[in-house]
């Protein structure tokens, strides 16, 4: 009977509770409780009040829909999404793949990937706008090509400029992922392909490619769901999804509308709209990984 509810091994059932309370209290019981208010007319109150909430049925998300700024949000995370996850995909696996190949300060390197990921995002942003400010760096350089408006104040320019940020902000991490996951890879499989006359290119996509298939998959899925979360770069680069609500992202209006605005009944409409949107490209990036 025990070996039935618990399975053949308790002891790692029973190691993982403390983790499935985690998610239970952290992750599941906050995305239940956002459900419940998306359908009800809710506002906050001071604590001890007890305010009856009248049920709205699909009227939030009504609301959140009409809106143009929230319909604006969901565009711009979608541009952004396409400029960040096959630009992340690519260049960890293109970087691993040569950090994987040399002998020589290859833990210096692995550092220095690593390092913009663990430092501060708002030491990284303040560098950030100084380079690609109205009389930054970058314009310095291009000089008659710099853009005008300049990037952060464009509003053609503003959100591909913040997901090239994250794309360089997050990318050690994925480099580590692709790094540890070709340590797995047999290197009979490269000296065989060379000794046939598989030049690089060829090696790369034929056998780095296909081995790496399921770490793709991880690398995708954590990208996509990292840039739906996205909220520290347009607020502090842009000034809150500036300019003109170019660089907001849903995040940002849940924030908007749920904290300064008082709508937290609207803001959880918006919010489970994210969490499905995010499903729906998992779902779909795994299908593609798989039939690839």
């Amino acid at each position: 009977m025990i070996t039935r509810l618990l399975g053949r091994h308790p002891l790692g059932l029973l190691l993982a509770v403390p983790y499935i309370v985690f998610l239970a209290v952290v992750f599941a019981y906050p995305l239940a409780y956002a459900v419940w208010i998306s359908f009800y007319d809710y506002v906050f109150a001071a604590p001890g009040m007890g305010l009856d909430h009248e049920f709205v049925g699909l009227a939030n998300y009504r609301a959140a829909i009409s809106d143009p700024r929230v319909r604006q949000s969901f565009v711009n995370i979608a541009v952004f999404l396409l400029i960040n996850v096959p630009l992340t995909v690519l260049l960890s696996m293109v970087l691993a793949s040569a950090l994987n190949s040399i002998t020589r300060w290859a833990a210096a390197f692995r550092v220095a990937f690593y390092v913009p990921y663990v430092t501060a995002s708002v030491s990284l942003i303040g560098v950030w706008m100084l380079l690609f400010s109205e009389e930054g760096l970058v314009n310095t350089v291009l000089g008659p090509l710099a853009p005008s408006p300049s990037w952060l104040t464009n509003s053609a320019l503003a959100m591909p400029s913040i997901a090239l940020y994250v794309t360089w902000k997050q990318l050690g991490f994925y480099v580590l992922l692709y790094f540890a996951a070709l340590q797995s890879v047999p290197r009979e499989l490269y000296e065989s392909a060379s000794m046939d006359g598989a030049g690089a290119v060829t090696r790369f996509r034929h056998i780095t490619v296909p081995s790496l298939r399921s770490t793709t998959l991880i690398v995708l899925i954590l990208s996509i769901i990292t840039g739906a979360n996205l909220f520290t770069e347009p607020y502090l680069l842009t000034n809150g999804g500036g300019p003109d609500g170019a660089s907001s992202s849903p995040v940002l209006m849940i924030y908007q509308k749920g904290i300064q605005q008082g709508n937290p009944d609207v803001a959880s409409a918006i919010g489970v709209l994210l969490v499905i949107g995010v499903g729906l490209l998992s779902l779909l990036s795994a299908r593609l990984t798989k039939e690839s």
